[in-house]
């Protein structure tokens, strides 16, 4: 089981995600717990960014919202970068 590691820039990304997406915070705390039992679960979608995001990864939260959490795996540590759709991460 991995921990999952909150920093200081992601909880202030996420309290503002909370207020824009009120309607998915039950699936979006589902989908932390889940990460943090495991980050390989089929349902999280789990993928390794690109271009200048290439140390980075990612899992949907939702698929008609298309959010994401944009991590770092760092042995058994995930460290939350940030949370949001699509346009406002990349």
């Amino acid at each position: 089981m991995a921990k999952i590691i909150y920093t200081e820039s992601y909880i202030k990304r996420a309290k503002k995600f909370s207020k824009r997406h009120p309607d998915i915070l039950l699936q979006y705390e589902k989908t932390l717990k889940l990460l943090e039992l495991n980050p390989f679960h089929p349902s999280l979608r789990l993928h390794k960014l690109e271009g200048k995001l290439s140390d980075l990864y990612s899992v949907s939260i939702s698929i008609s919202y298309r959010i994401f959490i944009v991590f770092i795996i760092d042995e058994d540590k995930i460290i939350l970068i940030d949370v949001g759709n699509h346009s406002e991460i990349y």
